[in-house]
């Protein structure tokens, strides 16, 4: 399979915090990747730099998304090249409606289609409301995949997908995820996904290809991701480190 991401010895720091030590991750087109971790690791560290957010300079190392060097571009640029984000704590935007943002944003899909996004994911009575207003939490999550889904991104980092929604709501969060991937269909060889979870319950509903354990700052582990999810619940994330 053809490589979509990789990312060599990469350094980076907050502050006087070292938050990232030296990773080295790659990704294949159509894959999805789980991060682990307690809190404080740099799981969003980690995806926030690889997106390009201006307060994550890289003090070191490369990131390379479709064969090209992306480590300098703007987040403007990642975003054009293919590159999404849903946030475990989106803002709210108070002033613009979520229709008129999905509007903004769409990459052609038709007000057809867009109705039928929104009902699907349940926010019909959300598209004259603003953006994130008086949301739940399972709406927010709804919401922000509802805006990838019409960006139509290769590569989508979603953080924390289970972070304040309840049961019912994970598995329409769950759903809504392999639509936007097209895992409920026929395997879409362009589209893959990084996700951060803390639970692992969002594995339930989505089907990942590899997980990988970060710790302090440094990736400890990969394979297949429900074992490691079954290791973490039975010995913590720090008998992972010590055994490292």
């Amino acid at each position: 399979m053809q490589e979509m991401l990789r990312v060599e010895d990469l350094w980076l720091s907050l502050g006087e915090k070292q938050v990232l030590k030296g990773v080295n991750f790659s990704m294949n087109y159509g894959e999805i990747h789980v991060l682990f971790g307690p809190n404080g690791a740099g799981k969003t560290s980690l995806i926030m730099t690889m997106m390009g957010f201006p307060r994550y300079k890289v003090e070191r190392g490369r990131i390379y998304f479709k064969g090209e060097d992306i480590t300098d571009k703007d987040i403007y640029e990642r975003a054009r090249l293919g590159m999404g984000i849903s946030f475990q704590r989106p803002p709210t935007v108070r002033g613009v409606t979520l229709r008129k943002f999905i509007e903004i944003i769409s990459d052609g899909a038709d007000r057809e289609e867009i109705i039928g996004i929104a009902e699907k994911l349940n926010l019909l009575d959300h598209l004259d409301r603003g953006l994130n207003e008086g949301f739940s939490g399972g709406e927010m999550k709804r919401s922000e995949l509802f805006q990838l889904m019409v960006q139509r991104p290769n590569l989508v980092f979603i953080d924390e997908p289970e972070s304040g929604v309840d049961l019912e709501n994970i598995a329409l969060v769950g759903e809504a995820i392999n639509t936007l991937l097209g895992k409920d269909k026929v395997k879409d060889p362009k589209r893959g996904a990084i996700i951060i979870t803390h639970t692992g319950y969002i594995l339930d509903y989505v089907n990942a290809d590899k997980g990988y354990i970060i710790f302090d700052g440094r990736i400890l582990c990969g394979g297949n991701p429900r074992d490691i999810l079954s290791e973490v619940k039975k010995n913590g994330y720090r008998k992972c480190a010590v055994c490292r």
